[in-house]
C-alpha cells in the first residue's frame, strides 16, 4: 500500500497547552487521528512521528521516507535553522510539503523564513490542522 510519512518537529507535543491562540486547543494526539483519517480517506497508511530532537526527526527519515509517496513535515523551530534538515530532504529526494499550523509570514519576523522550506515542493502555513490534509492530498495526487 501506499505510504506517506508525517514528520512533527520540536514542542508539537505541546499542541493543545502551547499559546493557545496561536495554535489552537487540539492536541497532538488530535492532529494524529485527524492524519489517520485522511490517510483511511485517501487509501495511504501513513507513518507518524514526532521529536523534540533534530537527530531523531533525520534518522527517522532516513529510515522511513525511502519508497514513500512523500513526506509532510512540520520542522518547528528547525524550519529557521536546521541546515542538517535540509540537507536530508534534499538527500532522500521524495516529495515534501512543509506545513505549519499558524502563519509563520504573520508573526516575528525571525518565523517567516525557513530555510527547509527550499527542499519542499510546496509550503502550507496558517490553515491549521487542515494543512496537513491538503498536503496529504497533494502528494497522492502525484
Amino acid at each position: 500500500m501506499k505510504r506517506i510519512v508525517v514528520v512533527n518537529g520540536p514542542n508539537l507535543n505541546l499542541l493543545g497547552k502551547r499559546e493557545p491562540k496561536v495554535y489552537g486547543t487540539r492536541s497532538l494526539a488530535d492532529l494524529v487521528k485527524t492524519v489517520r483519517a485522511k490517510a483511511r480517506e485517501l487509501g495511504v497508511t501513513v507513518s507518524v512521528f514526532q521529536s523534540n530532537h533534530e537527530g531523531e526527526i533525520i534518522d527517522f527519515l532516513h529510515k522511513e521516507a525511502p519508497g514513500a509517496l512523500g513526506i509532510v513535515i512540520n520542522p518547528g523551530a528547525l524550519s529557521h535553522y536546521s541546515l542538517a534538515l535540509y540537507d536530508c530532504l534534499q538527500a532522500l529526494d521524495v516529495p515534501t510539503v512543509e506545513v505549519h499550523i499558524s502563519n509563520i509570514h504573520a508573526r516575528e519576523e525571525f518565523r517567516s523564513k525557513s530555510v527547509t522550506a527550499r527542499a519542499a515542493r510546496g509550503v502550507i502555513t496558517g490553515l491549521g490542522f487542515e494543512g496537513y490534509g491538503l498536503a496529504m492530498e497533494y502528494l497522492t495526487a502525484l
